[in-house]
């Protein structure tokens, strides 16, 4: 599932593409025509992301959310678009761009005040600007759950994956199993910082790299990563291998029906 860098990135794109002009819509698979057809010929006004959630904002203040989910992707090209292949839940056309939507968890129309409503089901986002660490403190310093499925809990930090996770508890040092409740005020506030950090990083580069320079491949002289998910890492896919840092075997197991991956050296319990 993508994680809340790629859809900040994909509210930017939307943006870019089809802003302040107006966007044909259809619904080729069929299952989106009656939505397609309410925003067909509408004006794109603004484009919004919070979480895993992405949402685009019309001139009659309706908002298309989308989940892309597990399985959900995107397509872009230049108009004229071809003809649709597979199951295209939705294509929008601009003047020059189109986008096709397929397999998304969630593609459907919102209200204003339905919108807000999903805004209050999420934790904050540490990439929006109005996100309020303080929120997910609360929850995180009397909870006795792990701080490894709290930061999962998209009602407690919206965007953060399974990739995000691994990382930031890696750089803080921090072990997975460990209860929120556990946790230093100070020890959140850093871990805050970081996915703030890494995850504007991942806006900006369009991957996750979560290695600090001193540990790229050119300076510690060791082959770059190969995986499908790109990036270099310190725990995340790399089960078996020794530590970037300690040399300790990095562990994998599965927490609350999610991989996980840790060192435990580095992040001792």
């Amino acid at each position: 599932m993508p994680e809340g860098h790629t859809i900040h990135r994909l509210a930017a794109l939307h943006r870019r593409m089809f802003g302040g002009g107006t966007v044909r819509a259809e619904s080729p698979q069929g299952r989106f025509a009656a939505g397609a057809l309410q925003i067909d010929g509408r004006v794109l006004q603004e484009t919004d992301a919070h979480g895993k959630h992405l949402l685009l904002g019309f001139d009659d203040d309706r908002w298309l959310h989308i989940h892309l989910g597990i399985y959900g992707k995107y397509t872009f090209g230049p108009t004229p678009p071809p003809a649709p292949t597979g199951m295209v839940r939705l294509r929008l056309s601009g003047a020059e761009e189109y986008a096709d939507l397929r397999g998304p968890n969630t593609c459907e129309l919102m209200d204003p005040g339905e919108k807000k409503a999903l805004h209050g089901r999420l934790g904050p986002d540490p990439l929006r600007a109005d996100a309020d660490p303080e929120l997910a403190w609360r929850r995180i310093g009397r909870s006795r759950t792990s701080i490894g499925v709290l930061l999962m809990d998209q009602s407690v930090v919206a965007g953060v994956g399974n990739i995000y996770r691994a990382e930031a508890l890696f750089r803080q040092g921090v072990d997975p199993s460990r209860p929120g409740r556990d946790l230093t005020r100070e020890r959140w506030t850093a871990i805050w910082a970081d996915l703030v950090l890494l995850m504007a990083d991942g806006v900006r580069v369009g991957r996750i790299d979560t290695v600090r320079p001193e540990h790229t491949p050119e300076a510690m002289g060791r082959p770059p990563r190969v995986d499908e998910h790109g990036g270099e890492v310190y725990v995340y896919r790399r089960s078996g291998m020794p530590c970037l840092l300690c040399g300790s075997e990095v562990r994998a197991g599965v927490l609350a029906g999610r991989n996980l991956f840790w060192c435990p050296g580095c992040q001792a319990a």
